[in-house]
Order: C-alpha cells, then structure tokens, then sequence
C-alpha cells in the first residue's frame, strides 16, 4: 500500500519547508507559470521523493521520474527534455551522482528552456538551439556538497530536509497505521516514533513490520499500546535509541576493534563489510545527531555516549 501523503495539506513535519513550497505553488498557480526549479537534499528517507511528486499534483502537471546515475549519454537527458510538456515536472534523483559532462545540458534548459547542442565538428561544427516547454527541474541529493556550483546555482529554491521531530513522527506513524487498518494509542506511536531516528521511511518500514509481528504473535489485539510496540521493536532488535544491529556494530568497531583510536572512512567501511556510500550517508547521519559519533580531521571516534549505550545494551540482554 501507497503510504505516501498527496498534498502538502497532508504532509507532515518540515513545516518551514512546506510554508514555502505552498507560497511559491501558489505564486506560480494564480501568474499560471511553472513552479521554479527546486532543488531537495538531506538525508534518505525524509521525503524528497514524496515532495516532488506532491509538487507535480498541487500544480497538475505529470511528474518524470529518473535517477541520476542511469542518464549515462547527453542523449538520454536531451529526450527526457524534449518530451516535457508545459508545466510538467522532471524529477532527478541522486542528481549529485549524474556525470558532470551530462549535467551542462541542464544549464541552458533550466534558464532558458532550450536545448543548445553542438553538431559536426571542427570548422564545420555549429550550436543547434531547440525551444523547450517551460518546466520545472526537482534534483534531490544526499550530498549538495557533491553538485557542480553552475548547476547548483541554478535552482530557484533549496531546501534542506532535517530529521523529523517525534511528535511529527508519531503524527505520520498514526496516519500510516490507519491506512493499515491499524489502531495505535498514543502512547504506542510515540513509542515507534522515537525509535524511527527521526525519518519517516523508517517509521513506515517498522510499522510494516510490526503488524506483521502482532497479526502472528497477538492476532487477538484491536488497540495497539505502547508495551505491544516496544515489545516488537525488541524482537526486531531496534533498541530505545533507534539503532538496528548494523548500526551497534558499527559503534562496537570503533570502540573494541579500534580501540576509539580516529578510523578512517574507507578502513571503517571495509572493516563493517558495507561500501562507503552506506555507511556516510545511511548510518552516520544519526550517530552523528545523537552525538555517539565525531568526525575529526583524522576520522570518525565513538563518544562516551556510545560506549554507555552499548553498556547499557548489554546490560539489558543480560538482565533478560
């Protein structure tokens, strides 16, 4: 099922992104123009996806959707663009990882709705313009530091999603469980939310999860409280702070493995098994915010935080 919300009406949290997004819907709507380019970044899961495609229905145009990483010729980005119709919004995701040569495509496109290519070569060589349908680009990124500054420059608007707050949490855990048929006091979404690490996708994905726990475990149960979610969430072995088992592993090597000397990115991947992309932008984003991990100039540390929680972990495990 579709869990994703379809206006702005209906999304939750990032409320100064939203107050935006709505002026400039607005704006745009009442001077029947296209919405400038946007561009989202922040950390996966937080609804970048879910924004573009709410963008492209609040304005009534048809969204088109690619990866950056799969527009491998000039000529696959020439006829995304050229099969735009007015208004109608393309949304590029992972744009930091669409080559650079690729990329300058967009520049002309983005500011004057042309496609300005070059045919033949040497002394016969000669710039062919084609008009475009005004549209608008949505580019969302995990790493803004990553896009080149001429096309960075020439969105319109950036925003940057932060990690969600538990009551807005438990606000999306609350709709998502009743378009799952699904009861949930209070107290009980509040208890997934603050397990969730700030992000929706990750609420959603637990949730998920635990009605398949209680339809087989505790099928009898109409109303879900706060002692049925935690007991869930611990047979999925996410702990009070929200970490899955990668993400204690990761805090176990650079305690007890590396003795909390500075590990460097690359070293701490391949000691982890996972690839470095994973890693920076899946399990640091977290750590970091909750302080139970550092990056200094010679590389990631645990915290004494992080040391206390997987004490504190243990002490739970053997307690039980």
């Amino acid at each position: 099922m579709n869990l994703r919300p379809q206006s702005l009406a209906d999304y939750m949290g990032q409320q100064t992104v939203s107050e935006h997004l709505t002026i400039a819907l607005d704006a745009a709507k009442k001077r029947e123009e296209r919405l400038d380019h946007v561009l989202l970044s922040g950390p996966p899961g937080l609804g970048k996806t879910t924004l573009a495609h709410i963008i492209a229905l609040e304005m009534g145009s048809a969204v088109h959707t690619v990866a950056g990483p799969h527009i491998e010729k000039k000529a696959d980005l020439a006829a995304l663009l050229a099969n735009l119709a007015p208004r109608d919004v393309l949304f590029i995701d992972e744009i930091h990882r669409m080559p650079r040569a690729i990329e300058e495509i967009l520049y002309s496109a983005m500011e004057d709705s042309a496609l300005c290519i070059l045919a033949g070569q040497g002394m016969h060589a000669r710039t062919l313009r084609i008009d475009l349908a005004p549209f608008t680009l949505i580019g969302a990124t995990t790493r803004v530091g990553l896009l080149s500054a001429p096309l960075r420059d020439r969105f319109g608007m950036h925003f940057r999603l932060e990690l969600y707050a538990d009551d807005d949490l438990a606000q999306i855990v609350q709709r998502s469980a009743h378009l799952l048929a699904l009861q949930l006091t209070d107290a009980a979404a509040r208890a997934l939310a603050m397990r969730a690490r700030g992000t929706p996708r990750l609420a959603n994905r637990l949730l998920h999860r635990i009605r398949d726990y209680i339809t087989v475990r505790k099928s009898h149960i109409i109303c879900l409280d706060q002692v049925d979610i935690e007991e869930a969430l611990d047979f999925l072995r996410v702990d009070v702070c929200g970490l899955d088992r990668m993400d204690r592993q990761l805090l176990h090597t650079l305690i007890h493995v590396f003795r909390k000397r500075p590990v460097g990115l690359e070293t701490l991947a391949a000691a982890l098994g996972e690839d470095i992309a994973t890693v920076q932008d899946v399990m640091e984003p977290y750590l970091l915010q909750t302080g139970m991990i550092v990056c200094t100039p010679r590389g990631r540390e645990a915290t004494e935080k992080a040391e206390e929680h997987l004490l504190l972990q243990k002490n739970n495990r053997s307690g039980a």
